[in-house]
C-alpha cells in the first residue's frame, strides 16, 4: 500500500513530457464544454483571459463551472479559458511550463514543488474543497458495508500520489485493512470503462460518474470516502509565486468570482444548479446532476470560508507522510511558504 516512488519524481516525469497542452482530452462524461456566460455592462474586449487548468471535471468542482455560467468571473473583468489537465501533477507542471496561470489541484503538489528547490514555486491561495470528492462503489449490492469487506478484492483507483488515493489509502489504514489490491495504474478517464468491461470488485469514482454508473445498473453506492475519512483540504487553486506577485488584482478578481459561485450555489434551488451545470457535463441527466450536488452538500464539501489554515495544512501534511511521498524532514514548516490567504480575507471587501 506504500508508495515505492516519490510524488516528487512523478511531476518531474510530466515536465519533461509537457508540450504545448497541459492534459489530454475528458471523457464523454467530464466532457469541456465552455459555455458563454452573459454579464451586461462587460465589452468582451475588455476581459482579461485566464489560462486555467482543472485537474479533472467533476460536479466536486461546481462552484467554478457555476462562476462561469452565471457570468461571476465577467463580472470581476476575467475571461476563464479552461483546460483538463487530467491529473494534478500534470496541473501543476502547467504552471510551471507556463501554459496555465492557474491550476485547481491538489495543495500537495505546491508541497512537492517547493520541496524540489527549482526556480519556481507555487501558492495555495483559495481552498474550494474540504472533503474527498470519491464515492465508493461495489460490483455487488451490499446492505451493510464494512471496510474489512474489501480485504483479499480489488478496488480501482487514483494514481500513486493523489490525494483520493492517499486518502483511501489513509482510511484503510486507520481501519486495519491489509491484502487490499488498490489498481493506481489506470488513466482516470478509462476507470469506470474498466470497472464496466470486468476489472476490480470495487471503484473509487466522483461525480457524476459515480450515480451515472449507479442509474445504469453497473455498480452499487457503498459509502463516501470524503465523509468516512472526515475534513481534508483536497482541492485548491494555485498558481505560481511569480504570478501571484505580478497579477494581484487578477488573482483576488479570481477568488471573488469563485466565492460568488460558492454562494450561489448554496441558495439555489436543485432545478438551477442542474440548468447552470449541465452544459459542462454533455449528456449527463438532470437528475444525475441533482443526486451528486445532493451528495456533495450533504459533506459539506465547499467551505463557506475558502481558506486553508495551520490546523489543516498539518493534517495534510500527515497524510503525505504516512502515505510515504513526504518524509518527516521534508515537512513545510512555514505556511506562509506555500500559501497565501490574503485574497480569501479580502473576500467582500470590493474590487
Amino acid at each position: 500500500m506504500r508508495m515505492r516512488k516519490t510524488a516528487c519524481l512523478l511531476l518531474s516525469a510530466v515536465l519533461l513530457s509537457l508540450a504545448a497542452g497541459c492534459g489530454s482530452a475528458p471523457s464523454a462524461v467530464q466532457s469541456n464544454a465552455k459555455p458563454a456566460a452573459a454579464s451586461e455592462g462587460k465589452k468582451e474586449e475588455a476581459l482579461k483571459t485566464v489560462k486555467f487548468s482543472e485537474v479533472i471535471r467533476s460536479i466536486f468542482y461546481a462552484p467554478h463551472y457555476i462562476a462561469m455560467q452565471k457570468g461571476f468571473f465577467k463580472e470581476e473583468g476575467l475571461n476563464v479559458d479552461m483546460n483538463t489537465a487530467q491529473g494534478s501533477d500534470k496541473g501543476a507542471a502547467a504552471l510551471i511550463a507556463g501554459v496555465a496561470d492557474i491550476s485547481l489541484v491538489g495543495p500537495e503538489t505546491a508541497i512537492y514543488i517547493y520541496n524540489q528547490k527549482g526556480d519556481k514555486t507555487l501558492k495555495i491561495f483559495h481552498q474550494l474543497t474540504m472533503k474527498d470528492g470519491s464515492f465508493l462503489l461495489s460490483r455487488t449490492k451490499s446492505d451493510a458495508f464494512k471496510w474489512s469487506d474489501l480485504e483479499g478484492k480489488s478496488v480501482i483507483g487514483w494514481r500513486p500520489g493523489s490525494a483520493p488515493q492517499m486518502v483511501l489509502n489513509n482510511k484503510l489504514l486507520q481501519e486495519k485493512v491489509n491484502k487490499v489490491d488498490v489498481v493506481t495504474n489506470i488513466a482516470s478517464p478509462a476507470m469506470a470503462g474498466a470497472f464496466t468491461s470486468g476489472k476490480g470488485d470495487y471503484i473509487q469514482v466522483f461525480e457524476p460518474i459515480a450515480s451515472s454508473l449507479e442509474k445504469e445498473g453497473k455498480a452499487f453506492y457503498v459509502t463516501s470516502v470524503g465523509q468516512a475519512f472526515g475534513p481534508f483540504p483536497e482541492t485548491s487553486y494555485v498558481a505560481t509565486s511569480d504570478f501571484i506577485k505580478k497579477n494581484p488584482e487578477t488573482i483576488q478578481k479570481f477568488v471573488n468570482a469563485v466565492s460568488k459561485g460558492t454562494k450561489w450555489l448554496n441558495t439555489a434551488s436543485p432545478d438551477e444548479i442542474a440548468a447552470a451545470l449541465m452544459p459542462f457535463f454533455e449528456g449527463t441527466p438532470k437528475d444525475i446532476i441533482i443526486q451528486s450536488i445532493d451528495r456533495y452538500k450533504k459533506q459539506d464539501t465547499w467551505p463557506a470560508v475558502p481558506e486553508l489554515n495551520a490546523e489543516q495544512f498539518e493534517a495534510l501534511q500527515k497524510v503525505l507522510i504516512d502515505n510515504g511521498v513526504l518524509k518527516p524532514d521534508q515537512k513545510v514548516a512555514d505556511l506562509n511558504a506555500v500559501v497565501d490567504m490574503s485574497f480569501v480575507k479580502n473576500i467582500g471587501k470590493g474590487k
